[in-house]
């Protein structure tokens, strides 16, 4: 999370207004799920990704490791969909007796785990855009502009540091453990750890206490003042977004009108 904050600030897209960039990601992610459709939600995947690399110029290897770390979670998901076990042969493509009973796939699974693992990617896509092109202070100055109360802005703020805070304690102690030669084995790494587990909130909790000590001291009140970035927008820069949601619309029609599954 640290590295994309990083990436964030380098982003050639993060002086693009963030609020348009909220609009385009919020509006892509209801038409792809809408749409429920393979070929829609590839669409989104490559646009997000070309913007991301191309645009924004980030590393496209940075952005497939980032895609990478929820295919495995999506790849248990949908295997849960893909099997379905019955009486009998009859629904299935192909199976496997297992006690008694049939253990296969059939074509509507298939399809119906293709179309959700393809949304689903194609959500995360989004997300990484608009985590990859827009700061946090700046994703807080839009949602500020959109009217959100200051306490929900608040809590996102603290939160995300609260985050970084947890990580760096644990990274730190980490290091510490096998600088002892802490995971030298199996045993041995167990027992690292259950220690670092078991500290590892303590610590965070007091760092967050002493961070929220040093927020009283410069006389927080419950709202944090940034200085905060200027944007050149306009109406017309939320034609693009539109006008891309609508194609994308347009083609599911075109697709379902066609009968095409895909």
């Amino acid at each position: 999370m640290i590295s994309i904050d990083n990436y964030a600030y380098q982003s050639k897209l993060k002086q693009v207004d963030p609020l348009v960039k909220l609009f385009f990601t919020l509006l892509t992610i209801f038409v792809c799920f809408w749409a429920d459709s393979v070929a829609v939600a590839l669409i989104v995947i490559l646009t997000t990704s070309s913007l991301t690399v191309i645009r924004g110029k980030i590393p496209a290897l940075v952005f497939i490791k980032l895609l990478l770390l929820p295919f495995s979670f999506l790849v248990l998901a949908v295997i849960t969909i893909i099997f379905n076990l019955a009486d009998s042969r009859d629904p299935f493509l192909f199976s496997l007796p297992v006690f008694g009973y049939y253990l296969g796939v059939t074509e509507s699974g298939v399809f119906l785990a293709a179309r959700l693992f393809s949304k689903a990617l194609a959500a995360v896509s989004c997300l990484y855009f608009l985590s990859l092109s827009t700061p946090l202070l700046d994703l807080l100055t839009a949602l500020r502009r959109l009217k959100l109360p200051n306490l929900l802005i608040e809590l996102m703020a603290l939160g995300y540091r609260f985050v970084f805070i947890l990580l760096e304690t644990a990274e730190k102690m980490l290091t510490a453990q096998q600088s002892r030669i802490g995971y030298s084995n199996l045993r041995a790494g167990y027992r690292s750890l259950g220690a670092l587990g078991a500290s590892l909130f303590v610590r965070s909790y007091r760092r967050g206490a002493a961070l929220y000590t040093a927020l009283e001291s410069r006389s927080y009140n419950g709202e944090l003042h940034v200085l905060e970035n200027q944007y050149a927008t306009s109406r017309a820069a939320y034609l693009l977004p539109i006008g891309f949601n609508l194609a994308l619309v347009a083609a599911t029609f075109l697709l379902k009108f066609s009968g095409g599954g895909f």
